[in-house]
């Protein structure tokens, strides 16, 4: 086939020409093969219309009217063939290993920045980490009673005899108490609002509502400890099953502002309360401990 010039045509073919001396009223001329569609033919160098011939079966090509003897009948027959090294527009399959350039690669009109040790873990071979919501456990054992108005010092319960035994602080029903803790968030922490869930129980029957409170103050490096807590933010109110012993999950809260400015590094400190003004529960409250959430920015703490 000759030089072309803009996109390769599919599918491609391979030319042959067959050059013949007619006898009179010859009409069939058997070719080197053909497919349907694919042949022009000429008659004393005059190309044919296709309603002149047909030309159906790969093979013979038939003029409508027989040739006149010595007359010359060219035939360029084509033979289709699909490039065994060439993907089709839609469908195929690739055997062997597709090597793309770094940053040459784009899905739709957005490029692919990942390298290929992320895409193998998003493909199962690891775990890709993301940033997003992010939580952390605070058991009462990590926590302790504030030094005004504190609630009672931890206790270990045990409610059978080798089944679990509660480390818990115990909230009065008649005042607010307050317990505290402290923990340096990761690096990737946005630095923002958190939020938390208390985890507690009551020893007791009575079904009354509680409500917890949360408030917090990030304290940074050659910054004073003696620094106020942020508003305390509280839970909606949940009532209590009636069954002794019986693990209470309160609601995640709404959004706590950590007072002072939050950075990498920084220690925050955070003060809970059962508070006895908006609650119901009659009986003492018992918290196991605290699920704090937050937000991440960075998928690790490098």
């Amino acid at each position: 086939m000759s030089g072309y010039i803009g996109a390769i045509p599919t599918p491609q073919a391979t030319q042959s020409r067959d050059v013949y001396t007619a006898t009179s009223n010859q009409t069939t001329f058997t070719t080197q093969g053909y497919t349907p569609n694919f042949v022009y033919v000429y008659l004393n160098g005059v190309h044919l219309a296709r309603a002149d011939f047909t030309a159906t079966n790969g093979s013979d090509v038939v003029l409508a009217s027989g040739a006149a003897a010595n007359d010359v009948v060219e035939i360029v027959s084509f033979g289709t063939f699909q490039s065994a090294d060439a993907l089709p527009l839609t469908g195929g399959t690739m055997t062997g290993d597709l090597i793309v350039p770094d940053g040459d690669l784009i899905l739709g009109s957005t490029a692919v920045t990942s390298t290929a040790a992320e895409l193998n873990k998003l493909d199962g071979v690891g775990t890709l980490k993301q940033a997003g919501k992010e939580s952390i456990w605070i058991p009462a054992a990590a926590m302790y009673p504030s030094t005004t108005n504190g609630c009672s010092a931890l206790t270990q319960v045990e409610t059978t005899a080798l089944r679990p035994d509660l480390n818990v602080l115990d909230f009065a029903a008649a005042a607010d108490d307050f317990a505290q803790f402290a923990i340096a968030f990761p690096k990737s922490w946005n630095e923002g609002t958190i939020t938390y869930q208390p985890f507690w129980t009551v020893t007791g029957t009575n079904t009354g509502t509680v409500v917890w409170q949360l408030g917090g103050v990030a304290i940074t490096s050659d910054e004073s400890l003696n620094t106020a807590f942020g508003t305390l933010v509280a839970t909606s109110a949940l009532a209590h099953s009636g069954t002794s012993n019986d693990l209470m999950v309160s609601a995640e809260s709404g959004a706590v502002t950590i007072a002072g400015s939050p950075a990498a590094n920084d220690q925050c400190f955070f003060q809970i309360n059962n508070d006895t003004s908006a609650s119901g529960q009659t009986g003492v409250v018992r918290l196991l401990g605290v699920k704090l959430f937050f937000t991440t920015d960075a998928a690790n703490d490098a």
